[in-house]
C-alpha cells in the first residue's frame, strides 16, 4: 500500500492493487481541488458529495454516495467539496 497526500493534507488516499487493478480510496476535505489524471479514472463517492467539473463538462455535477463517474486519461478536472468525503477510485 501507497499512502499519499496531497494539497497540504486536504486529500489522503491509500493506493493498492486490487484482483480489480490499481485503487485508491481517500478522503478530501472540504476545499477546491485541480486534479490532473494520467490514466482513466472510475471515482466513487462512498460518503459525502463531490461536485466535479471535467474539460467537456458545460456545468459542475455533483455526486453523492453510492454514484461514480469517469475521467479520461491525461486530463485535468476540478473538484468542489462541502464535507469530509470519502471515495474509490480505481484505475484502468
Amino acid at each position: 500500500m501507497q499512502v499519499n497526500r496531497y494539497f497540504d493534507d486536504g486529500v489522503v488516499s491509500i493506493g493498492f492493487d486490487s484482483n480489480q487493478g490499481k485503487q485508491s480510496v481517500g478522503v478530501m476535505q472540504p476545499g477546491h481541488y485541480t486534479f490532473a489524471t494520467s490514466q482513466h479514472e472510475t471515482m466513487s463517492v462512498i460518503t459525502g458529495a463531490l461536485t466535479i467539473k471535467r474539460k467537456a463538462d458545460a456545468d459542475f455535477q455533483t455526486f453523492q454516495p453510492g454514484s461514480q463517474f469517469e475521467v479520461p486519461a491525461e486530463q485535468e478536472f476540478d473538484v468542489k467539496v462541502d464535507e469530509p468525503t470519502a471515495y474509490l477510485c480505481h484505475y484502468a
